[in-house]
């Protein structure tokens, strides 16, 4: 019998407002607590980091230095990948738990690669921009001791995105992949390089314009201090 493979889903669009939190010293708190929403969400490019936030209508980023703006407009995190992790830490964890905007089905989100395009319902388009690296904040959130170092020994970080046409979305929306680039840099790669094996930075660079702005910066750095 053949094997049907599942739809690729939006399972639950997830939004948060500013909380406090001991974790951070930003002082407007964090907006990790993400929740799903069933009302329709609008998703617009935000604007500059640092000046911007969430492109989620309705969402709160708040500490502007580390997350929020253009390229890191949106975070998705795969189902799959949270059920890996409520069998390791022994807990249930819900869909948004990990601060995630959308939380998918069906799709390798750690496996995309750099650049490669989703169409999410009808009209949002969006383009895989990068890894999250984790922060106290995150560490904070869970409660779990050790938390930076064990998520980022597992390397499926999740993938920021950045919206190259704005839509409306809702919970159960397919998700299409419309473009894949032709390099080896996956959302997964690009993390072990910005974390434990930074000698593979320069092969990052293969991604192009589609790299974060701030992983060419790295990788352009670290190529010129090997080669001086």
């Amino acid at each position: 019998m053949a094997h049907t493979p599942r739809p690729s889903v939006v399972l639950t669009v997830n939004r948060g407002r500013a909380m406090p939190s001991d974790h951070t010293d930003w002082p407007g708190g964090t907006g990790i607590d993400k929740r799903p929403t069933d009302s329709p969400v609008r998703v617009t490019a935000p604007g500059p980091k640092g000046r911007a936030g969430s492109g989620l209508a309705g969402d709160t980023v708040c500490d502007t230095r580390h997350h929020g703006g253009d390229d890191q407009a949106v975070y998705a995190y795969a189902r799959e990948d949270l059920d890996v992790w409520e069998r390791e830490l022994g807990r249930e964890l819900a869909n948004g738990a990990f601060g995630e905007n959308l939380t998918t089905s069906g799709i390798d989100v750690n496996g995309a690669l750099i650049g490669e395009r989703w169409r999410v319902g009808g009209e949002l388009l969006l383009e895989v921009t990068s890894p999250r690296i984790p922060c106290r904040t995150f560490a904070g959130w869970l409660g779990e001791r050790g938390w930076v170092k064990r998520f980022t020994r597992a390397a499926v970080p999740g993938a920021y995105l950045r919206v190259l046409v704005p839509g409306e979305i809702r919970s159960g929306d397919p998700v299409e992949i419309v473009h894949r680039p032709d390099h080896e840099v996956t959302v997964a790669f690009l993390f072990r390089a910005e974390t434990m094996e930074r000698q593979l930075l320069p092969r990052v660079l293969a991604a192009g314009d589609a790299l974060h702005p701030e992983a060419r910066d790295a990788a352009l750095k670290y190529r010129a201090m090997k080669s001086g």
